[in-house]
């Protein structure tokens, strides 16, 4: 048999409207108001998002930084990119646990001058600012804001928003598939959504219902070395 190419990391674009909310409707709504400009006060222009790895963190700061006059910085960035710039109205820091001692400095910097000159600043860790090992000078900056712990989905969560998915998309899927699914594969809702998304084209090519059974020959398929 053919073997079915997956490309699991080719998902789409991270959006707010795609990220599936569980219990963070409160910080959805104020990002909501972020991407639309409608923020006002210093706590607003200053927030920090903290969770569990796979909560939806990345997500949200990724579908905020492909907006007009927004910047995406990732943890490992540079000094040079933590540069207050005139034009940028948005700058999203992701993961400051992984900042470098020069760039906790540029990061520090930036924070001022976003506080200075106007913007709004979001960024993301693994722990509460209190908690972080960062510079103390910026732990305190990222405790100026607002803070929000994004909530990681449940099992139940998850398999709710996939069988939501899926019958947007007019999949009948077999009982068992999702809960078999939820272990024996990837727990992150990008990839689950990219595998439901692998077996619409799995059961057409192969002209069969979605079921356990064809879960699993797509899950063989999937392994490093399958044929």
């Amino acid at each position: 048999m053919k073997q079915l190419l997956l490309d699991l990391n080719a998902h789409a674009p991270p959006a707010l409207d795609t990220f599936v909310t569980g219990q963070n409707s409160e910080l959805l709504a104020l990002l909501e108001r972020v991407a639309q400009g409608a923020v006002s006060g210093l706590g607003e222009r200053f927030i920090y998002l903290w969770g569990e790895a796979g909560a939806g963190k990345s997500h949200l700061l990724h579908a905020l930084g492909s907006l007009g006059g927004a910047i995406y910085l990732e943890g490992h960035a540079d000094e040079a990119a933590l540069t207050y710039r005139p034009e940028l109205r948005l700058y999203l820091l992701d993961d400051v646990a992984s900042l470098s001692p020069a760039s906790q400095i540029a990061a520090f910097t930036l924070f001022n001058q976003v506080r200075e000159h106007g913007g709004v600043l979001v960024a993301s860790g693994p722990l509460p600012p209190a908690q972080l090992t960062v510079r103390e000078d910026l732990r305190t900056r990222l405790g100026w804001g607002l803070i929000y712990q994004v909530h990681g989905l449940t099992d139940a969560e998850k398999i709710a928003a996939l069988e939501h998915a899926a019958t947007a998309r007019g999949l009948v899927l077999s009982p068992g598939v999702l809960p078999y699914l939820m272990t024996h594969f990837r727990r992150d809702m990008p990839s689950l959504t990219a595998m439901l998304d692998a077996l619409d084209r799995y059961s057409l090519e192969t002209k069969r219902p979605i079921t356990l059974p064809l879960l699993k020959d797509l899950l063989l398929h999937d392994e490093p070395g399958s044929v």
